[in-house]
């Protein structure tokens, strides 16, 4: 196994409300490598954008915090900080010049007084220490980099002239200024046409390929896992349920969240006339999230185990000794095995 880049471990990161404090991340461990992808998936309200944000720094105090765990960074091989103990004054020099991040929504994330020029070349005089005009050249490059037509005139562009193809691009352009070792891309093709995703994330493969970048990829979309993804972190109510190389979560998933994920995916193969699979019921608040597995209201094999699905929370476990494929649930191997020879899981 390679050195990794990023190690996070029991990551526990917490809001509160008139109703109290709640756990919107909640013992969340992973892994990341230099050159790898890593993709998070889960419904929405799952943790996967507060996680993100947790490792940039940015939740929102006092209402929002980090409560517990750490992310060791690994600087260099014989520098390495846990993001977490920073100051605010040190987590600024990491923050879009080691660790980058691509925001949800292009449409929002970009400030509409200033010109996009003016916002990418911003980070590039702040960590690199660049002029203006060095600046100027360096983000025309870089627009050109992420293949953005009309290079200079973009450059004096407002947010409000650009497609939201475009301000995705100037997005990624922004994140990768500095040349960060990780980059987190929240999100990077909602909203976006298939043709423009598509050229979305072959930039995204071709910057990995150029630079050897990690990236942590946040998506719905189970697709863009399958194609872009190394490992894979299966979230739901703010805890990891299934954590694994991209291979054995889409191909032999073993949490039953996992497999009403690949079964709800329409198929072009098959009866026409039948019904789409649904995972029943919605995910929960996260402020009152029900006792024991988090997923046991919607889950079809509550029966196969009895009243330990309601009772306790499921460990992460290997599913066998020393396999990097953890699970959280209270089935037992024989009784996953038998399950999933019965599911109909498409190739992604």
């Amino acid at each position: 196994m390679p050195q990794p880049l990023l190690e996070v471990s029991n990551l526990v990161t917490t809001f509160e409300n008139d109703n109290g404090a709640f756990r919107a991340v909640d013992g969340v461990s992973f892994q990341l490598s230099a050159g790898e992808t890593l993709g998070i998936v889960g419904e929405s309200g799952s943790g996967k954008s507060v996680t993100s944000l947790s490792l940039m720094r940015l939740i929102q105090a006092p209402a929002g915090k980090i409560a517990e765990g750490k992310a060791i960074f690994h600087v260099s091989e014989e520098k390495k900080v846990d993001l977490f103990q920073l100051s605010d004054a040190e987590m600024r020099t990491y923050r879009g010049n080691e660790i980058a991040m691509i925001f949800q929504e292009p449409m929002t994330s970009l400030n509409p007084v200033f010109t996009c020029g003016e916002q990418v070349a911003e980070a590039l005089r702040l960590h690199k220490k660049l002029s203006r005009k060095e600046a100027k050249l360096r983000t025309i490059e870089l627009f050109n980099k992420v293949k953005l037509p009309r290079a200079e005139q973009m450059y004096d562009s407002y947010p409000h002239q650009l497609s939201g193809g475009q301000k995705q691009r100037i997005m990624i352009a922004m994140a990768i200024s500095c040349d960060p070792k990780i980059l987190i891309a929240d999100e990077p093709t909602t909203a976006l046409d298939v043709t423009v995703q598509a050229q979305i994330l072959e930039l995204l493969r071709q910057l990995q390929k150029d630079f050897g970048t990690a990236i942590i990829l946040i998506t719905h979309d189970l697709g863009v896992v399958a194609e872009t993804a190394d490992d894979v972190l299966l979230m739901y109510a703010g805890k990891a349920v299934e954590y694994g190389s991209v291979r054995d979560v889409l191909q032999k998933p073993q949490h039953p969240y996992g497999w009403g994920l690949l079964t709800s995916i329409p198929r072009l193969t098959g009866d026409p006339d039948k019904k789409l699979s649904a995972i029943p019921g919605t995910p929960p608040s996260l402020i009152s999230v029900p006792t024991g597995c988090a997923f046991h209201p919607r889950c079809s094999y509550v029966s196969t185990v009895g009243a330990a699905c309601s009772a306790t929370v499921p460990d992460l476990l290997p599913v066998a000794t020393g396999a990097h494929h953890l699970v959280r649930c209270h089935l037992d191997v024989k009784n996953r095995e038998d399950i999933f020879k019965n599911q109909v899981v498409p190739k992604l």
